[in-house]
């Protein structure tokens, strides 16, 4: 399959995906800092829930994996999963990582990289736990029953997004023109490296 140069698409994906950064409530942490709520046991559920949706680099990564998904068992993605879900365990115990936010950013450009073959795909459980540390970086004060709470609503949205897109991804794969993985890819690295200019610029 002839590929088109990750150039290519580069500028226009990333100006796409540029204005979710800029979105309302995208800076946000989860539903319990946007709507000032305490963060009880149901609203740190909501909050767990809806988290990788109002975290669009962490969205954008979730989707993407659906891709390499494609060619791999069920078992791969509950690995990753539990990855994740250790990854928010040590970032409870140990908080704190310098330059968290700008790693989670480059993991795009690693995923990027995986699915173009230019990299093992291995690589996905270190930055999907990387994910997870730094989603239990805004609930570090909440008393247990939240906090497990919102790490049970993590998990499930994990899952169901995965499995929606994956599910999605199988029906219309064989339907996609050739250019849109490489079109994919070049918007993923133009996301994650203004994802990972602006976490250092903040």
């Amino acid at each position: 399959m002839a590929r088109l140069p990750l150039a290519a698409g580069l500028g226009c994906g990333s100006f796409v995906l540029a204005q979710l950064l800029l979105a309302p409530g995208a800076s946000a942490h989860h539903v319990v800092e946007i709507t000032g709520l305490a963060p009880t046991p149901l609203n740190g559920l909501l909050s767990g829930l809806a988290h990788p949706l109002i975290g669009p680099d962490h969205l954008a990564f979730l989707l993407a994996l659906s891709l390499v998904g494609l060619r791999q068992r069920g078992l791969w993605m509950i690995g990753l999963l539990a990855v994740g879900l250790l990854g928010s365990a040590l970032g409870l115990l140990l908080p704190g990582l310098p330059g968290a936010e700008v790693l989670v950013a480059l993991s795009l450009v690693l995923l990027a990289l995986v699915l173009q073959g230019a990299l093992p795909r291995v690589l996905l459980f270190p930055a999907f736990g990387l994910h997870g540390y730094v989603l239990s970086a805004s609930v570090l004060a909440w008393s247990p029953f939240p906090l497990a709470t919102y790490l049970l609503g993590l998990l499930v949205s994990q899952s169901l997004l995965l499995l929606l897109a994956l599910t999605v991804l199988r029906r219309v794969a064989a339907g996609l023109s050739r250019p849109w993985p490489n079109l994919l890819t070049a918007a993923l690295i133009g996301f994650g490296l203004i994802t990972a200019f602006n976490a250092l610029a903040a």
